[in-house]
């Protein structure tokens, strides 16, 4: 029997005629700049077809990994070795269990937006969907680039380490590909000098730049070299992943002594580390200013931290979570140094702590100069913060403390290639708080200048700033 789920249509999540209003007509319409994923960019210059939903939809879904690791489903059939389809039929054996978590919205939008699926997942349907959707996903309409052009998307950037060649960014770059594909600088390796393998990481990147890495100074000519490779080939923007921001003093003498102590395989202490850090980030930052990039910081999570599984399966399986930061005082410090400078380059923070929210909100005025709009930004809810309540005390805590009209919108984030409903999710929720305003009576019913409001932040916004 087929269950259909109408809370997902229409005007699903907009509780007013202001909000079906504001998403039909201005917002819907609008392209998608996702300007941060992890998508593989070998997948988009080969237009690969996925062989089945499974690899598509669940492998490296580590969101929908901890789902089915809370149910009690066994590894093997999350990352370990048994067949495809197992796997589907255990994600679908999940699914209903997942309400009030936004897996079960995004699931079914996903399930819906790309392949009219309107019933709702079960192990019940499970053995239907996966034959049908498999089938439509070797389909050359349903090839990784034509499920992006599906979503409207004009504009992605992944994410690239300091090491890598951009061979497929430049296949992209000469394909007939409609949606301009970029990539993000993310050199947190070069960053992180008291990993075990950092050692073994500067001789890659010595092999790649052709550069001996065998002191400070070397180290920041080589990331600067690939900088501007990376501008070479189109890139406008850097990432980095940090618990928090690192600000301590430190001189060059120190910092010189710190590489070369660890360069020849000693330990180093928190403090020492910290102080490399410190230095690093800063030179990075004025160089990313000096070939005018913006500069992202996901700031908050705090990884790895079951052990055991990191050593079974390694990071970025689903062993992270929330960490207590402390934020404002260090994040102050580096804005300002830079600020002082004149080498603080438009900029975009993102907090997983909810708790940190004011901080950011109040923190980006701090540096918000009047050169630029919104030249100093606090990014969208992010990872386990990029649901309703999420998103929703993200939008409204902006509203009160800065200017949401400034607001340059939604990423997915994301690994998966039928993650980019996200997008309307978070259009849908953006207009249900306008919607709302106005049937209250707090914002004046003047859907012209509300809904280009919208559609500001919904893309020109992110157009204007990334200047794509």
């Amino acid at each position: 029997m087929k269950y259909e789920n109408p809370f997902l249509q229409g005007n699903f999540l907009l509780g007013s005629k202001q909000a079906e209003t504001l998403y039909h007509d201005f917002a819907a319409k609008m392209p998608i700049i996702d300007y941060h994923n992890h998508l593989p960019p070998k997948a988009l210059a080969d237009d690969k077809n996925f062989e089945n939903i499974t690899q598509a939809w669940i492998n490296g879904d580590h969101y929908k990994w901890r789902a089915m690791r809370n149910l009690g489903i066994e590894e093997k059939f999350i990352t370990g070795n048994a067949s495809d389809k197992e796997k589907f039929n255990k994600w679908a054996y999940t699914v209903p269990y997942t309400m009030r978590n936004p897996l079960y919205h995004w699931t079914h939008m996903e399930l819906s937006r790309y392949f009219d699926r309107k019933d709702l997942l079960s192990e019940k349907n499970a053995s239907s969907i996966y034959q049908s959707v498999s089938e439509t996903l070797n389909t050359p309409d349903f090839s990784c680039r034509n499920l992006i052009s599906k979503m409207n998307v004009k504009v992605l950037c992944t994410t690239e380490d300091p090491t890598d060649t951009l061979e497929h960014h430049q296949r992209l770059a000469k394909s007939d590909f409609d949606t301009k594909v970029s990539t993000a600088f993310r050199p947190d390796k070069a960053l992180l000098i008291d990993s075990d393998d950092y050692n073994g990481y500067l001789d890659t990147l010595s092999d790649v730049s052709g550069v001996s890495i065998d002191t400070y100074d070397a180290l920041c000519d080589t990331l600067k070299k690939r900088i501007s490779f990376f501008h070479d080939n189109g890139c406008r923007l850097c990432d980095h992943g940090l618990s928090h921001l690192y600000a301590e003093t430190f001189t060059d003498a120190e910092v010189k002594s710190i590489f070369k102590k660890r360069r020849e395989g000693n330990e180093l202490s928190e403090g020492e580390a910290n102080k490399f850090r410190s230095a690093l980030l800063l030179f990075l930052a004025e160089t990313y200013h000096d070939f005018g990039w913006v500069q992202q910081f996901h700031l908050g999570a705090l990884r790895n931290n079951n052990s055991r599984m990191l050593e079974k399966l390694g990071p970025d399986t689903g062993w992270d979570s929330i960490g207590d930061y402390q934020q404002a005082e260090s994040l102050s410090r580096f804005l300002d140094t830079l600020d002082g400078r004149n080498k603080l380059t438009k900029t975009i923070l993102y907090n997983l702590n909810p708790t940190d929210n004011a901080v950011l909100a109040t923190m980006i005025g701090n540096f918000n100069d009047g050169s630029i709009k919104g030249k100093v930004q606090w990014g969208s809810g992010w990872w386990f913060l990029d649901q309703k309540d999420g998103m929703e005390d993200q939008m409204n805590t902006l509203s009160n403390m800065g200017l949401i009209s400034c607001f340059i919108g939604m990423l997915t984030d994301s690994r998966s290639f039928l993650s980019f409903p996200r997008h309307e999710y978070f259009r849908r929720i953006l207009c249900n708080l306008f919607g709302e305003d106005i049937k209250n009576g707090e914002l004046p019913n003047d859907m012209e200048w509300i809904g280009k409001l919208v559609q500001d932040i919904c893309y020109t916004n992110a157009k204007e700033y990334f200047d794509f």
